[in-house]
């Protein structure tokens, strides 16, 4: 990306050996920027609506990448960076903000991702999150999935979600996190948060302990293997509701891949299970608006009704995306494609942006009354 799209509301900086790394958090601060990129080659890279832009200062090189990030790890990170090649942490700087970090190597030279976390758990209203998300959480049991692209805003829409039942409850939240990254107050709720690496050593130890610290709402994180996920089915079918990731774009695909990953004479047990447990699944994108700045959150939501239970059970999975469509008016599901129309017909975005983000492009492009492209 050429120094055009560099961010410009802020002073040029040098690279000399006086720059801290805090300059660098403080300019993502200031302009808005999600993530901060440093690697040898190129400027400082900031995330700011979804694009990338450089930073008006010279390229950075290995000498300047690892000191830059040197500047923030304790001896201890520093041991297990070199040791294990890569490292994940979450910190915060009093009066800026949380961030989470991945810190890797790329070519030999030190290079790492920086994630802002508001230092404020965002507010359900804030957000304009739908009140069926409230609706949802409305239970005592079971399991709740938010799932999407990196980036997509999952760790904002769960934080939001934990902290209205954080101040509407009176039992004890449990989270399993890799790293923290916002940091929960006790409310109604009684809140301990574990970090990987830093809080216990193993998440496949610490989430079968789980069910020992007397939880009443869990926080697994990503459901990154059949392990976890059959802990988390596990945890929701004794008596609790859990909060998961993952990474895929639809509700259909979710619950594929929550099948899919176990091998082929589990799957129907599995199915049986998550017939059971599953309380609904949200998919979520953060888009650019096409007419202003900013991002706008696409949800696609559904809910386990006893017919979308019922096609989990019988091995139906691909029938689900219809029935999300029938009786929404009091199920309050939605497809992706209903919630990127809208935002279309809101002047949010335009048609061709929504098309480049549907899981479903021919069913929008009718709904748009837009001709699809051919080859």
């Amino acid at each position: 990306m050429s120094s055009d799209n560099s961010v410009t509301k802020t002073k040029q900086v040098g690279i000399g050996e006086n720059v801290k790394i805090q300059q660098l958090f403080k300019l993502m601060v200031e302009n808005g920027g999600s993530d901060l990129h440093l690697t040898v080659g190129t400027p400082p890279g900031l995330r700011v609506n979804g694009e990338i832009v450089r930073v008006k200062i010279p390229a950075l090189t290995a000498a300047d990448t690892k000191r830059l990030i040197y500047q923030i790890l304790t001896e201890e990170q520093k041991n297990e960076f070199e040791k294990n090649l890569e490292l994940d942490f979450s910190f915060g700087i009093k009066g800026l903000a949380r961030f989470r970090a991945n810190v890797f190597y790329s070519k030999g030279g030190c290079a790492a991702v920086f994630r802002q976390i508001p230092s404020v758990i965002p507010d359900f209203k804030t957000l304009n999150l739908p009140n069926i998300l409230l609706e949802m959480t409305d239970v005592s049991n079971g399991i709740i999935l938010v799932t999407g692209p990196t980036g997509s805003g999952k760790s904002t829409t769960l934080a939001a979600l934990l902290d209205r039942l954080n101040e509407n409850e009176s039992g004890h939240i449990i989270t399993l996190e890799d790293p923290i990254e916002f940091v929960h107050p006790h409310k109604g709720c009684i809140v301990n948060q574990r970090e990987i690496g830093s809080d216990t050593n193993d998440f496949d130890v610490a989430i079968k302990s789980l069910l020992r610290q007397d939880p009443d709402i869990v926080l697994v994180g990503e459901l990154r293997d059949a392990q976890t996920i059959e802990a988390a089915l596990t945890i929701a079918e004794t008596g609790h509701l859990v909060f998961g990731t993952l990474h895929t774009n639809s509700c259909v695909q979710t619950i594929n891949r929550l099948i899919n990953v176990f091998p082929a004479d589990e799957q129907d047990q599995v199915r049986t299970l998550l017939s059971f447990v599953l309380q609904g699944v949200i998919a979520q994108q953060l888009i650019p608006k096409t007419f202003d700045s900013g991002r706008v959150c696409t949800m696609e939501i559904m809910r386990s009704t006893p017919a979308i239970r019922n096609l989990i059970r019988e091995d139906k999975v691909h029938q689900i995306y219809s029935q999300m469509q029938i009786g929404q008016e009091k199920t309050g599901m939605t497809t992706m494609n209903q919630s990127l129309r809208r935002f279309v017909e809101n002047g949010m975005i335009d048609g061709d942006t929504a098309m480049a983000y549907s899981t479903e492009p021919e069913e929008l492009a009718k709904q748009l009354g837009i001709k699809m492209r051919t080859l």
